[in-house]
C-alpha cells in the first residue's frame, strides 16, 4: 500500500546509521514481516538470546525513530521500533478500509431505498386505479338505482359540466378510454358523483310495473293493479301490454279509481319482431312471450318490475323494488325458484333443455335490471361468441322450440343457466303459487312470516279447485277505495279462509294473512301520520 511504504520510507530517513550498523543489521538483506523480532522477543519475555541473529530491516523500512531522537538501545529496543512502525502504518490502512467498507454499505442501502420507492410508487399507482375503478362501479350503481331518474338541471349546474356530457353510463362494459369522441369521460365521472349527491336528498319518485293482459284477462289485470296501488307507499308507473280490443276498457277503469295522482300509466300494443311475429305469438299462450322483449321496447326505463295478470300483493311494491339495491355488479334479475322440494319438481323431473338450479325458476314475478340487460353479453351453447339480448332471443327458440313446453319460462331458464352469476333468487314468499301447499306446506318463508305476493297460477282464482286462493282474489277484488281496511277487506277474508279448512292450502290459512295484517297496519300508521 502507497501510505503504509509512505510511512516506512519517512521513519528510514530519520534513523541513526550508527543504530543500524549497532545492531549488527546487513543492508543487504531483507525481511518480509516488519516487526517480526519485537514480537517474538515480546513472547519470550526478553531480549534476544547472545548469538542470536536479529532480523533484518526490509530495505527503506527501518524502525520508526523521530526526527533527531536518540536511536534506541539494545535488542529489546531494535525489536519495537520495527514493530511500531508496522502498527501505525496498517492503522492508517485500517481507517481507509473501513471507510471503504461504509461506502460499499452505503451504497447498497441507497440501492435497497430505491428499490422500495419503486415499488410503493408501483403500489400507489395500483391503490389510484382501484380507486378509480371502485367510483366507476359507484357511479354505474347509482344510474341504475331503482327508477333512476336524470339528473335535475340545478345539480348540473354545481357540476359546471351541464350539457357536456351525453347520457352514457361510465361502467365496465364502457370505461372511458372506450367513450365516444364526444363524451368527456372525467366530465360524466363527476356528474355521476353530483347525482349520487342529488338522488340522496331526492330518492327515486316512481317505481316501474309491466304487465301483458290478452284475452279475457282484464279483471285479473284490474284486481292485480289494486292490489299494488292499496298498500305501496310511492308512485307507480304502470306499463299496461294489452290487445287493442281492451285498451278501452282499461282507460275506463283506471281512470275511474280514485288513487289521487298515485299512479300513472301507459298502455302500449302487443307487438313482436315483424320477421317472427308468428311463431312469437303462438308460444306457449297468446301475448305471454312479450315480456321476453320488454328491455328493447322499453328502452328509457333503467329498471322494471314484470308480473303475470295472476299477481297479487299482499305488501307494497316498494318492499320488492327495494331488492334492486341488493343486485351485485353481476346480477340482472331476480326471479323465485319453481320449486323448492325436488320430489315435486317440473324441471328436474321432465325437462328437455337445460334450466336454472336445481328445480328452474318461475317467470310469474321477474325484478329487472333492463340497462344492465341491454348492455349484458350472454353465454350460451349456440356460438363461442357472446350475444346481447336482442340477438339471442331467436336462436334460441329456433333450437330449442321443439323441447320447451312453458314458452318463454322455459328460454329464460336456458338463459340463466348459462348465465347464473346473472341471477338474484328471490325468497319463495316473494311468489308463492298452489305448489307450495296442494302437497303439503314447503315454502318456509312464508310459514313464519307470511305470503307477500301470492300467484294464482292454474287458474285457481276461477274455479274451485283452490278456494284459499280464490278468497282472496275476491276479497281484494270487492274491496272499495276508501273503506276501512280491517272491517271490509281483513275480516271478511279471514272468515272465508276458516271455511276452506278441508283443504290442504286451507290448513295453513294463517299464512295468507299474517303479512297482510301487518301491511294493514302499517298503512293506518302512515295514513295517521299524514293527517
Amino acid at each position: 500500500m502507497q501510505v503504509r511504504c509512505d510511512c516506512a520510507r519517512s521513519l528510514a530517513s530519520q534513523a541513526p546509521a550508527r543504530a543500524i550498523s549497532s545492531l549488527g543489521f546487513s543492508s543487504g538483506t531483507t525481511s518480509r514481516r516488519p516487526g517480526r523480532a519485537g514480537r517474538e522477543g515480546r513472547r519470550a519475555g526478553g531480549g534476544q538470546e547472545a548469538g542470536q541473529e536479529a532480523p533484518l530491516l526490509p530495505p527503506g523500512r527501518p524502525s520508526h525513530a523521530g526526527a533527531g531522537a536518540a536511536a534506541p538501545v539494545g535488542p529489546r529496543a531494535a525489536g519495537r521500533a520495527p514493530a511500531a512502525a508496522g502498527r501505525r502504518c496498517r492503522g492508517r490502512g485500517g481507517g481507509r478500509r473501513r471507510r471503504r467498507r461504509w461506502k460499499r454499505r452505503k451504497r447498497r442501502m441507497m440501492m435497497v431505498m430505491r428499490r422500495l420507492g419503486r415499488v410503493a410508487l408501483l403500489c400507489l399507482g395500483c391503490g389510484v386505479c382501484s380507486l378509480l375503478y371502485g367510483f366507476s362501479q359507484l357511479a354505474l350503481s347509482l344510474e341504475q338505482e331503482p327508477g333512476g331518474r336524470q339528473r335535475d338541471p340545478a345539480a348540473a349546474g354545481r357540476s359546471g359540466g351541464a350539457g357536456r356530457c351525453k347520457n352514457l353510463s361510465v361502467s365496465f362494459w364502457n370505461s372511458y378510454w372506450m367513450l365516444p369522441s364526444d363524451v368527456c369521460g372525467m366530465n360524466c365521472f363527476w356528474e355521476a358523483a353530483f347525482r349520487y349527491d342529488y338522488m340522496k336528498e331526492h330518492p327515486s319518485e316512481k317505481m316501474h310495473l309491466a304487465v301483458v293482459a290478452c284475452g279475457e284477462r282484464l279483471e285479473e289485470t284490474v284486481t292485480m293493479l289494486r292490489s299494488a296501488i292499496i298498500f305501496s307507499i310511492k308512485p307507480l308507473q304502470f306499463h299496461i301490454f294489452a290487445e287493442d280490443q281492451l285498451h278501452e276498457s282499461f282507460k275506463d277503469i283506471l281512470d275511474d279509481l280514485p288513487y289521487e295522482g298515485k299512479i300513472n300509466y301507459t298502455l302500449y300494443p302487443i307487438t313482436f319482431p315483424t320477421e317472427s311475429a308468428t311463431e312469437w305469438k303462438k308460444l306457449f299462450k297468446p301475448c305471454a312471450s312479450q315480456r321476453l322483449f320488454l328491455p328493447l321496447i322499453l328502452k328509457n326505463v333503467d329498471s322494471l318490475l314484470y308480473v303475470d295478470t295472476d299477481i297479487l300483493f299482499l305488501r307494497p311494491v316498494d318492499d320488492i323494488w327495494s331488492f334492486l339495491r341488493k343486485f351485485n355488479s353481476t346480477q340482472i334479475a331476480a326471479m323465485a325458484p319453481e320449486h323448492e322440494e325436488p320430489r315435486i319438481g317440473w324441471y328436474n323431473r321432465f325437462a328437455r333443455h337445460p334450466y336454472y338450479g336445481v328445480t328452474g325458476i318461475n317467470s310469474g314475478v321477474m325484478l329487472m335490471n333492463m340497462t344492465r340487460i341491454r348492455r349484458k353479453y350472454f353465454k350460451n351453447d349456440m356460438t363461442t361468441v357472446r350475444l346481447q339480448w336482442g340477438e339471442i332471443l331467436m336462436p334460441l327458440l329456433k333450437k330449442y322450440k321443439l323441447n320447451i313446453t312453458w314458452g318463454d319460462q322455459d328460454l329464460l331458464n336456458i338463459m340463466f343457466f348459462h348465465n347464473p352469476e346473472s341471477l338474484y333468487v328471490f325468497p319463495c314468499q316473494w311468489n308463492y303459487r298452489p305448489d307450495h301447499c296442494i302437497y303439503g306446506s314447503n315454502c318456509k318463508e312464508a310459514e313464519e312470516e307470511g305470503i307477500f305476493i301470492l300467484h294464482g297460477n292454474r287458474g285457481v282464482y276461477h274455479d274451485d279447485k283452490q278456494p284459499t286462493f280464490r278468497a282472496v282474489y275476491e276479497a281484494i277484488k270487492n274491496y272499495t277505495f276508501g273503506d276501512d281496511l280491517v272491517h271490509s277487506l281483513l275480516r271478511p277474508l279471514e272468515l272465508e279462509l276458516q271455511k276452506t279448512m278441508h283443504t290442504y292450502c286451507g290448513r295453513v290459512y294463517k299464512v295468507f294473512i299474517k303479512q297482510l295484517k301487518k301491511s294493514i297496519r302499517d298503512l293506518s300508521v302512515r295514513r295517521s301520520k299524514g293527517r
